[in-house]
């Protein structure tokens, strides 16, 4: 099984399952819109006996605005 780590973003540091149709873009369904992640550099961990291959995807952007305070309240 594969990993995906995943860096910036409203998911930073989420490590998720990476399915193997999965290639240089993971996007996923967030809020109205989606998040856009690329993979960047080569995937670690590709051996036998050392943990699950890892692949490292950048937060390049995200289709509608992101809002973290929807209801505008200032709790």
């Amino acid at each position: 099984m594969a990993i995906a780590r995943l860096h910036g973003g409203p998911l930073d540091g989420q490590v998720i399952p990476l399915d193997p149709s999965i290639d240089d873009a993971y996007i996923v369904p967030y809020g109205e819109g989606q998040l856009v992640y690329h993979r960047e550099g080569s995937d670690i961990h590709e051996g036998e006996d050392d943990g699950p291959t890892e692949a490292r995807f950048v937060y390049i952007e995200a289709t509608e605005d992101i809002d973290p305070n929807p209801d505008g309240r200032d709790d």
